[in-house]
Order: C-alpha cells, then sequence, then structure tokens
C-alpha cells in the first residue's frame, strides 16, 4: 500500500472527502479538476490545467482570486489574536467596525447586525428572529413563512424547505410544516400569452396576497425572496414587483427578509440589490461578497423596529439564547473589511455595473438566436442562458444544462448548470476584463453547439 505522500491529491479527495451538492454514486470516478491557485478570474489545477471562473467561485470571489491585501489582513489578524468569541457581551474589535460599515452601505436604515458563518445559518436564524419577534408581541400563532418556487435560501433543516427547488427537499423531509410557496416572477414559463410585464408583476402579487389570505393573515410572520433570484435561475423581476410585493406585506403586517446573500456587494452593479428595486426590508441577509468568500461571514441586518422589540423580549426571557461560536469571528472581520476597502479603493462596483453591461450584450450577440437558448437574461455582472426546444422545457432526461456545463469545463470554462431548469449561469468576478468575457462568452457558445448537434 502507497504512504500518503505518494498518493496524489485527487486519489485523497475521491476517497476522504465528502462533498456537498455532488453525485455520491458517481464522485469516486470524477474527474473534476482540484484546484490549488487562483489569480484575478484564473483558477490552476493540481493536474496543470487553467480555466477561466464564470461564477467567482459560488458566486462571491466579487475582487477576484489572489488578493493580497486580503491575504495580509487574516495573517495580521492570526497573529494578534486568531479568536475570541461574542457572546455574553464580550467583543473582539473588528467585527464592530464591519456591522458599522455594513449598515452604512445598506439603503435602508438598519439597526444592527448578527454575525454568523453562512447565508444558510444567517437565514435560518432570520426565521428565529421572526418567530422570537412576534412572541415577544403575543402572536404566538403568527408562524408561517413564504418563500418562492426557485428560490434559494440555503440548506440547513430550516433553509432548505424556504429553498423552493424540489432537488434539495428529495431525500430530506423537507420543507418543515410552517414553510409556505408562491409563484416566482419567471415569465418565460410563469407568464401569460399578451400578458404585459405591469399585468405580470401584478398578479405575481396577487397570488402573494391569495396565498396570505388563504392560510390567514394572523398566521404567516414573513415573506422572505432574493431581489434576483440566483440558483434557481438568475431570474430579474419586473421593476414594480418589489413595490407591489411590499404592499401586500404591510397590508397584512407581515415581515420581509430581503435574501441579498448573492445581489448584496456589488453584484448588480449597485453594492445592494435593495436599492435597485426600492426594497425597505425589516430584515436584510448578507454573507458571499461580504468577504468575497476569503472567510465564512453572514449577517443578519435587523430594522429598527424589530429590534426594539427583540431587546424588550430580554426582560421577560433573559439572555438571547442563540448565536454560534464563530460568530463575529475576528478573522472573518479582518477580511471583510479589506475586502470592503478594495470594492471602495478600486471602484469595483463601478465596473461590475459596466463590465455587465459589456456582458449581457456579447450574451444576447452569441446566443439569443440560437435554436436551443430560450431566454437570455440579467442584471448587473450576473446573466444567465436558459435552453428549451420551444414553448415547452426539453425533457429533464435529457440533462442539457448540465451537458453544456461539462463541455465548458473540458474547453477549460467555469459556469454552473443550474436546478430546476435548463440554465447555465455567468457571475464572473468583477475584476474580469472585456477580453475575458469574450474568451468565457465564445466557450460557452462552442459548448452549446455542441450538445446541440448530439440533441434529438
Amino acid at each position: 500500500m502507497r504512504t500518503t505522500e505518494q498518493r496524489t491529491v485527487e486519489e485523497l479527495d475521491r476517497r476522504y472527502v465528502f462533498h456537498p451538492f455532488t453525485q455520491l454514486d458517481q464522485h469516486a470516478t470524477s474527474t473534476a479538476p482540484v484546484i490549488v491557485e487562483g489569480k484575478g478570474v484564473t483558477l490552476h489545477a493540481s493536474d496543470g490545467r487553467t480555466y477561466l471562473d464564470a461564477m467567482a467561485g459560488l458566486w462571491c470571489v466579487n475582487v477576484g482570486y489572489g488578493r493580497r491585501e486580503i491575504a495580509e489582513a487574516l495573517r495580521d489578524e492570526a497573529n494578534r489574536l486568531g479568536y475570541y468569541h461574542a457572546f455574553s457581551s464580550m467583543s473582539t474589535d473588528l467585527p464592530a467596525q464591519v456591522a458599522e460599515r455594513v449598515l452604512s452601505l445598506y439603503p435602508t436604515p438598519m439597526s444592527r447586525v448578527f454575525f454568523g458563518n453562512s447565508g444558510s445559518d444567517a437565514n435560518d436564524t432570520q426565521v428565529k428572529l421572526v418567530w422570537y419577534y412576534n412572541n415577544v408581541l403575543g402572536r404566538t400563532g403568527k408562524k408561517k413563512i413564504v418563500s418562492r418556487q426557485r428560490g434559494y435560501h440555503g440548506v440547513t433543516v430550516m433553509t432548505a424547505g424556504l429553498t423552493g427547488l424540489p432537488s434539495l427537499h428529495a431525500g430530506f423531509d423537507a420543507p418543515l410544516p410552517m414553510i409556505r410557496h408562491t409563484t416566482a416572477p419567471h415569465r418565460l414559463w410563469e407568464g401569460r400569452p399578451d400578458e404585459s410585464e405591469e399585468e405580470f408583476a401584478q398578479r405575481m402579487a396577487d397570488d402573494l396576497e391569495q396565498l396570505i389570505l388563504a392560510e390567514g393573515p394572523d398566521t404567516v410572520a414573513a415573506f422572505i425572496g432574493e431581489p434576483v433570484l440566483g440558483a434557481g435561475g438568475v431570474i430579474v423581476p419586473p421593476r414594480t414587483y418589489w413595490r407591489r410585493i411590499q404592499e401586500v406585506l404591510r397590508r397584512y403586517d407581515v415581515l420581509l427578509i430581503a435574501d441579498e446573500v448573492i445581489t448584496g456587494f456589488g453584484r448588480l452593479g449597485r453594492w445592494f440589490g435593495a436599492e435597485e428595486f426600492g426594497i425597505e426590508p425589516d430584515l436584510a441577509t448578507v454573507a458571499k461578497g461580504i468577504t468575497s468568500g476569503y472567510f465564512p461571514l453572514s449577517g443578519c441586518l435587523v430594522s429598527e423596529q424589530v429590534w426594539n422589540v427583540l431587546v424588550e423580549g430580554g426582560a421577560t426571557l433573559g439572555a438571547f439564547g442563540h448565536g454560534y461560536t464563530y460568530s463575529a469571528h475576528p478573522l472573518a472581520a479582518a477580511a471583510a473589511l479589506a475586502n470592503l476597502d478594495v470594492l471602495e479603493r478600486d471602484g469595483l462596483v463601478e465596473q461590475a455595473a459596466a463590465r455587465g453591461a459589456f456582458m449581457h450584450e456579447r450574451l444576447r450577440g452569441a446566443f439569443a438566436d440560437h435554436p436551443i437558448v430560450a431566454d437570455v437574461r440579467g442584471l448587473g455582472l450576473i446573466g444567465a442562458v436558459e435552453f428549451a426546444p420551444g414553448a415547452e422545457p426539453f425533457d429533464p432526461a435529457l440533462k442539457v444544462g448540465p451537458r453544456v456545463y461539462a463541455r465548458c469545463l473540458e474547453q477549460g470554462l467555469i459556469t454552473r448548470a443550474l436546478p430546476a431548469s435548463d440554465t447555465i449561469a455567468f457571475s464572473p468576478p468583477f475584476v474580469v476584463s472585456e477580453a475575458e468575457l469574450e474568451e468565457m462568452i465564445a466557450i460557452a457558445r462552442r459548448a452549446v453547439d455542441e450538445v446541440a448537434e448530439e440533441l434529438p
């Protein structure tokens, strides 16, 4: 038997690592690359191959790979402290600075930030905050949470159910019984013939209102939604959608949780999706772009209204019994501060807007008239190409999206085939050049052509 030193990293990975979102019965024979280095938008694998990353990791490496500023901030903080907790009013110095800075950037006034480790645990926390809020107010039956079909909010026991993707429910007994789903604002499949964008937006709001009334407004606590749906298909809602949704929520005293995990920190060409769509949430979730993925960190932004009720609860319920060992981790805070410095100093949010406009122009030019392309869409530096042969989707058994993804990977491009739709996504780091975007789209076009030729 060979020693560990003699084994390849690929062998060790296939033998010992339990991978997320992976076909487990096929992993042992997978040829997926093991990434060992990155710079800008280019990744290097252990076998010497290089890849253009059109997904910024998982929608998160906004400032690009190999940022020395963030690496040095992490090193310095590890040397200075490394770790201390935030329980029982204890604290370290950097998380307070991150909280102040994030709250100053968010377009809607917010009061506090509760720090966690991932978007999943942050949205799980949001639900607990909503329940706590209503318990303090004596509304003990107001507990149901409404999300949307195709929405993505995480994979904890709670958030896997909030996520409106059936593939994340199968085998896990999700969703929990207090979760409901309403219609996704995806006009390609949910729109009606001759229905205007305004009529479609109103119908989506009407669907939500009918759901709340059917359940009973005194049982519905909150609605959670991404400003632009990400993993569910990069779905950009009509411009008046969020205004109409908020009118319904206010009518029935339902809290709004804005899931800004993907849309936060510049992805849409603005700092947050709330600014783009005029969203005024009671709670907002951030993660991913807050550190550009260099260290795990998430945050729950809490409005003054909600915060005051939470504080009131302390008088009768005692200490707030929720949090994590790594909440407000000083290394995460150091990474966040350095990342925000880079975003601001280099004007990367504005650059995301400019590169996004270029990307969408090129995507439309490459795919708008392709015979198997049903839609090209996006906003800012996030986009998608959805495949369908006509008025109906492809048979899922054909796995058109995954096949296009695989062909892209073979040719040195990392995109992503999104679940519940034959769609590939584009969400590159903000530092991507126009030449790199051209190359990404050219590779994707070749991959789509190859798959199209194989289809019946």
